[in-house]
């Protein structure tokens, strides 16, 4: 599309740019929580894309472009709990059970990993606020605004999410303790 005509397609280029040069500085970080969130690489980029496409569609009604990186976290979360929703409805019970996957003992003494492995232990909720408090480095109040919760809720559920991982036996045995 050619910036050159009229007001409108001048503007619609500008958000393009606008928009390009948020995905291109800030993609690597959205990544990495929707890694976190999904628990697997292929998962979070589609979550990201996701995310990314409901963002473009609003991006000329986003007045404060301070805050994108909450309303694409935020965005994510939607989706994410979303698509968690409908899996669920997709699992059914069996009397069989599934053939069990091998287990790549060459990654299990990476320490990234089994940390990775104990989060998705944590509930839903826990999981995302420890995401954004740790690996984002959000504030508490970033992350009440981001997950919709109270200031006390986050710091009740960081709380207890950490205490979990303390305990947890995976962890404890790869770090030596």
């Amino acid at each position: 599309m050619s910036c050159a005509g009229n007001h409108d397609e001048s503007r619609a280029c500008d958000h393009d740019a606008a928009f390009s040069d948020y995905v291109l500085t800030r993609g690597s970080a959205l990544l990495r929580m929707a890694t976190m969130l999904t628990g697997n690489r292929a998962d979070a980029e589609d979550l990201v894309q996701a995310a990314l496409a409901k963002t473009y569609l609003a991006w000329g009604k986003i007045n404060d472009h301070a805050a994108l990186d909450a309303y694409v976290r935020r965005a994510m979360v939607n989706t994410h709990i979303s698509w968690w929703r409908r899996r669920r409805l997709e699992e059914f019970p069996t009397d069989e059970l599934p053939d069990q996957a091998v287990a790549d003992h060459a990654r299990e003494s990476d320490m990234a990993e089994v940390v990775r492995r104990a989060l998705d232990r944590l509930p839903r909720r826990m999981r995302a606020a420890v995401m954004l408090r740790y690996f984002e480095d959000m504030t508490e109040p970033e992350i009440a605004a981001a997950l919709g919760i109270s200031l006390g809720t986050v710091k009740s559920t960081v709380s207890r999410a950490v205490a979990k991982l303390r305990i947890d036996a995976e962890l404890g045995e790869d770090s030596g303790a």
